[in-house]
């Protein structure tokens, strides 16, 4: 009982968090802060900032190791710093895709993409060396991490798509989960809604707390949804099949994305049904 009343206040913590950051920021005027949706619409990237801040501070307020909770609230604004950057400094930077970023590199250019890459990547390995004790299964939980934050951006590419990725991923019961799901629940309204989006500040942030509630199940037996699943990647070898799949995805980003924007239009005629308010 005493767990599911803390995990109720982490929650709470992150939606609570969620909501008054992005009410706050809402109020702002800032140009660097939109965009132009899909459909043309302007929107704000006040979702992803809100999202991240609430998912980390539902994190630190979740039960469990302090050590683990550090290691969130290390990773979740790491990895939503590093997406901000790509989102204000490379927004007009055509360039897709980890190779692209990658030969701007060799040519001397650091571009938003290599930033994130290298940036996210230390960070989910500092986090990972934070959770366990032998360095391989800290390099493997913090490709892991990484790898996680670089998936839920793929599928960013259109309204509800991350944020329902997030709430159908941490539904299986990770622990320390409860937190991020809050955060990205509160702010759905306002991405189906095309009001705001996530951006990549919001889809890192979000996916960074998932690989860290992931890393933090080792051990545990599958639960409910997809827990029997994602259960069997405790381990190291689970863990290194897991890695490579996240690598192999994010290779082949654009087939990711390409059928996420698909998901996407069948989450915007759902919201149209349920009546979830738009512009």
């Amino acid at each position: 009982m005493g767990e599911n009343v803390s995990r109720a206040v982490a929650g709470l913590v992150g939606a609570g968090v969620a909501a008054g950051v992005y009410a706050v920021l809402s109020r702002r005027a800032d140009a660097s802060w939109r965009r132009t949706d899909h459909a043309g619409r302007t929107v704000t990237l006040y979702a992803g900032p809100a999202a991240a801040l609430g998912a980390a501070a539902g994190i630190a307020a979740a039960p469990g190791p302090a050590r683990d909770r550090a290691a969130g609230v290390l990773a979740v604004p790491a990895a939503a710093g590093c997406g901000a950057y790509d989102n204000l400094v490379g927004a007009d930077d055509p360039r897709r895709g980890f190779r692209a970023h990658l030969g701007a590199l060799r040519g001397g250019e650091v571009t938003g993409g290599a930033v994130k890459l290298f940036g996210i990547g230390a960070a989910g390995v500092l986090t990972g060396l934070l959770i366990e004790e032998r360095v391989v299964d800290g390099v493997l939980t913090g490709v892991v991490i990484a790898g996680t934050a670089h998936l839920v951006n793929l599928v960013d590419v259109g309204p509800g798509v991350a944020v329902g990725s997030v709430l159908l991923l941490g539904a299986s019961g990770l622990p320390g989960a409860v937190g991020p799901i809050a955060a990205a629940a509160v702010l759905a309204p306002a991405d189906l809604g095309e009001r705001a989006m996530l951006g990549d500040a919001g889809a890192h942030g979000l996916g960074a707390a998932l690989g860290v509630a992931l890393a933090r199940r080792r051990g545990r037996p599958g639960g409910r949804f997809v827990g029997s699943f994602v259960g069997s990647f405790v381990g190291r070898t689970g863990r290194v099949a897991l890695a490579a799949g996240l690598v192999a995805s994010a290779s082949n980003g654009e087939r990711i994305s390409s059928v996420a924007r698909r998901a996407s239009g069948v989450l915007r005629r759902a919201a149209g049904v349920a009546g979830v308010p738009g512009r």
